[in-house]
């Protein structure tokens, strides 16, 4: 099997009341779709488009699986390992290069 570069990462809104959770493997161009082109999308209607954390796999099945263990986690578990890599919850959108 070969490695590639995924990405599971976690988006929230201005107000840090909501978050999403997603895998891709290229983060710059789908932090672009999320905030351009999803019309009615969980994140358009929650304008979840703010980078809050993200973490790279090179194996698919470990970034499938990975993303389905964070998308069953309560609130306050999401936040805590969003402030494990990233203490202030700062906005990291700027971070990441463009596609």
């Amino acid at each position: 099997m070969k490695n590639h570069n995924y990405y599971v990462y976690m988006l929230s809104n201005f107000t840090k009341k909501v978050f999403y959770t997603g895998i891709t493997n290229d983060l710059a161009r789908r932090l672009y779709e999320h905030r351009y082109q999803e019309k009615g999308s969980f994140c358009h209607r929650y304008r979840c488009y703010y980078l809050l954390y993200y973490e790279w796999l090179r194996d698919i099945n470990n970034a499938i699986d990975r993303e389905k263990q964070i998308k069953k986690w309560g609130k306050r578990k999401k936040i805590n390992l969003i402030k494990s890599i990233n203490p202030k919850m700062e906005f990291m959108n700027d971070t990441i290069e463009p596609f």
